[in-house]
């Protein structure tokens, strides 16, 4: 029987899609504002599976767009928040948090048996290294990235390069501190929709293709880029 926690998404997951939630592992780059958001969406549907990966620590710039951060909590691991955050929200996942950066010595080795990788990193140079790794390892990736209020969204097919065609010339690819909490709740619900899809066996409407999205103006672009 599903527990009645799922009761309510059991029209868009059924039953049999529960069940193969519950067998499935993801791996999510980051715990800050994509990061956070990726974690609770991940847990609430009931994905198996999770581990997490950051090396920060909050600060209060964090406090107006991070969903993990709190007063109480700036200074402290934004991992081992992440962990206390799963047991409070699920404690049926099996949610490994990790203190640490994403890294050439240490990516093919987190990749390695995933059924998925959700990206929330903040910088380009990871990112690429990411589908790099995703590439070896023919594990999809759940690209997603902001700048302001906009928002940015692809599905990676194992070897197809968007990302590094995407960034040889893209806005996102320059560092930015603007911020606006709706911006990574939005980012990452979009992802987490892509994400289930292809958890439940799939194709998602994004495979191969980004959506760029201007929560400003409501304006949207959705490119095929393979």
């Amino acid at each position: 029987m599903i527990p009645e926690r799922y009761a309510r998404q059991q029209a868009i997951v059924g039953q049999d899609g529960q069940a193969l939630l519950a067998q499935k592992r993801v791996l999510i780059l980051g715990c800050g504002g994509l990061g956070g958001n990726l974690i609770e969406n991940m847990l609430r549907l009931g994905v198996g599976s999770i581990t997490a990966l950051d090396p920060d620590r909050f600060e209060a710039s964090n406090l107006n767009r991070q969903l993990l951060s709190t007063e109480p909590l700036l200074g402290a691991s934004k991992a081992e928040a992440a962990a206390v955050r799963a047991k409070a929200v699920n404690p049926a996942v099996a949610f490994t948090a990790l203190a640490e950066s994403f890294s050439a010595e240490n990516g093919d080795r987190l990749v390695a048996g995933c059924d998925l990788v959700l990206d929330g990193l903040d910088n380009v140079p990871d990112r690429l290294l990411l589908e790099e790794v995703c590439a070896r390892q023919n594990v999809v990736l759940v690209h997603g990235a902001i700048l302001g209020e906009l928002v940015q969204v692809a599905v990676v097919p194992p070897g197809s390069g968007m990302l590094h065609a995407l960034y040889a010339n893209a806005a996102f690819g320059k560092p930015s501190k603007a911020s606006v909490a709706y911006t990574p709740a939005c980012c990452a619900a979009i992802q987490c929709a892509q994400a289930l899809k292809l958890l439940l066996g799939q194709r998602p409407p994004l495979w191969g293709k980004l959506l760029q999205l201007n929560l400003a103006t409501m304006t949207e672009d959705i490119l095929s880029l393979i």
